[in-house]
């Protein structure tokens, strides 16, 4: 061995040895895990690393936020607050502004969690193009499904909408219910002495339906988007990670590592698993606000498909949804978020305070990463929204 490195501590084995399947997404495990999924998680690469690193954009010291209770904070006092782990500004491609924890690698992937729907509902936009996906069609065309089974009579249309009638909650600290079941299942949470290996599909096509009807409300389930990242595998005979690397990210000049996590089948999970860095992130974003034509100027996401995104959401079905508070003049559509606000933003959220906001009048994209140690808290959501636009109008 060499002696240099004989008795050194590396910070990352030891964090490493302290985590397990149990706790790598509970404070203070997720620093380090959030960046490491792959380490911890089995994971299939999306794409690797190519055309050398980002060039470094500027700091972001002095900047001043209105906070929605009145305090004046500076942004590096309210990054430290909320748990941050990357902040990145884009305009045009180009990162005009940007922050990393100490914590940081920021060439690493990411988790984004249910970011992920938005990138997969892209990707679904990818195979309508194609013409090997049809939006409208029962999802029974593309997965077999017991006739019991909540998607046996859904279409491909409410998986996009969050509009399928699951009997499901999303319950993300559930220990021994459904919701640890679906991790399970996912590979994410440890078996137990009671319970059984089962895959994701198995486990998915159990979900029976409530009492309404399909199409009506939206309703926000993670089972849907990974049964629309099944739906795009079969139409397309391609499995979902090789079909986002080779359609989306390699062209749209992604230059960091991305991976996302699988099942013992080998499943991607499309609803919560992509981790991306966060530079690469902003430029995802940044491809969706160009109407799907990357910076070289090739058309990668049909333009129709995210104009409809933008401006064709059921207002009827938000207003009966769970989200409504999230955004009370908002709308949901093929798995982003439309905020309606006087500058038609739209945007992508995930647990543990993940956020990709883009501002289609200042032409700016805002990527977000953090380990906010609770999944989900309404306050934080509406605050960390309150922020996101005004950094998107300040530059």
């Amino acid at each position: 061995m060499d002696a240099q490195l004989q008795g050194t501590p590396d910070a990352s084995w030891l964090a490493r040895r302290a985590i397990t399947l149990r706790n790598w997404r509970t404070a203070p495990h997720s620093r380090w895990s959030f960046q490491h999924v792959g380490e911890i998680v089995p994971a299939a690469a999306i794409a690797g690393p190519s055309g050398g690193p980002y060039t470094t954009g500027p700091a972001l010291p002095g900047v001043m936020l209105n906070y929605p209770d009145g305090d004046r904070v500076g942004l590096l006092d309210h990054l430290a607050r909320s748990h941050s782990d990357s902040l990145v500004i884009m305009r045009g491609g180009a990162v005009i502004g940007e922050w990393h924890g100490d914590h940081v690698d920021p060439a690493l992937p990411h988790l984004i969690f249910s970011i992920s729907k938005s990138v997969t509902g892209m990707l679904a936009g990818v195979a309508v193009g194609d013409g090997v996906l049809d939006p409208q069609a029962p999802v029974a065309a593309y997965v077999d499904t017991p006739g019991d089974s909540a998607y046996a009579s859904a279409r491909v249309r409410d998986l996009l909408d969050m509009t399928v009638d699951l009997d499901f909650d999303e319950e993300y600290l559930d220990d021994g219910g459904a919701f640890d079941r679906y991790r399970r299942a996912m590979l994410w949470n440890p078996e137990r002495e009671d319970t059984r290996p089962e895959t994701m599909e198995a486990f998915l096509t159990t979900l029976a339906m409530r009492t309404g009807g399909h199409g009506e409300r939206f309703y926000y389930a993670s089972p849907n988007t990974d049964m629309l990242g099944l739906v795009i595998e079969r139409a397309t005979c391609v499995r979902l990670h090789h079909y986002l690397g080779e359609r989306i990210w390699k062209p749209m000049g992604a230059k960091d590592a991305a991976i996302v996590t699988v099942d013992r089948q080998g499943t991607a999970r499309a609803a919560g698993g992509i981790c991306i860095s966060p530079r690469d992130l902003a430029l995802f974003g940044q491809l969706v606000l160009d109407g799907g034509r990357s910076r070289a100027g090739e058309q990668l996401i049909p333009a129709a498909w995210i104009s409809d995104m933008r401006e064709a959401g059921d207002r009827k079905a938000w207003e009966k949804g769970d989200f409504f508070e999230t955004f009370p003049e908002g709308t949901y559509r093929s798995c982003w978020y439309q905020a309606r606000d006087v500058h038609g933003s739209f945007c992508g959220i995930g647990i543990h305070g993940q956020y990709i906001w883009a501002d289609p009048i200042t032409g700016i994209v805002i990527a977000k990463t953090s380990s906010r140690p609770q999944p989900s808290e309404d306050t934080a959501v509406q605050l960390e929204i309150s922020v996101l636009r005004q950094l998107a109008r300040m530059f």
